[in-house]
């Protein structure tokens, strides 16, 4: 099965870095796991309210800049926060990074396990 991005989805994705973009281009195209866009750039407000509710750690955080994106995987056609889903699907993302030559960092790799999170490297892609 081919899965294609939403509307949604395409809108969120416009303003991430081109490499990001890449990956995520070519994980849809190439996943047996539909998944949606939940959260491309954002501001620094919501930003400093996902801090002082507990969803981010840290101010200096990638989503700042366009240097990262949070996914989900559908099942049903619904966003799974089921961590057995994340790690079947967390291969297929880092495989499409391989493909299109970009390096990537998945949060659920972090000791804060966040599994929607994809970013790029703070060493490969400074501010």
């Amino acid at each position: 099965m081919t899965f294609a991005f939403g509307s949604r989805s395409l809108k969120r994705l416009e303003v991430i870095h081109p490499d990001l973009r890449k990956v995520m281009d070519r994980a849809i195209a190439t996943t047996d796991i539909d998944f949606t866009v939940l959260e491309g750039m954002r501001t620094l407000a919501t930003q400093r309210k996902y801090v002082a509710t507990g969803k981010s750690k840290t101010m200096n955080s990638r989503h700042l800049t366009g240097h990262a994106v949070d996914i989900a995987p559908l099942i049903d056609g619904k966003v799974t926060w089921d961590w057995a889903v994340y790690d079947r699907f967390a291969p297929i993302i880092k495989q499409a990074a391989k493909d299109v030559g970009v390096k990537v960092e998945w949060g659920g790799d972090w000791k804060w396990r966040d599994g929607p999170h994809w970013q790029l490297p703070w060493a490969d892609y400074p501010k």
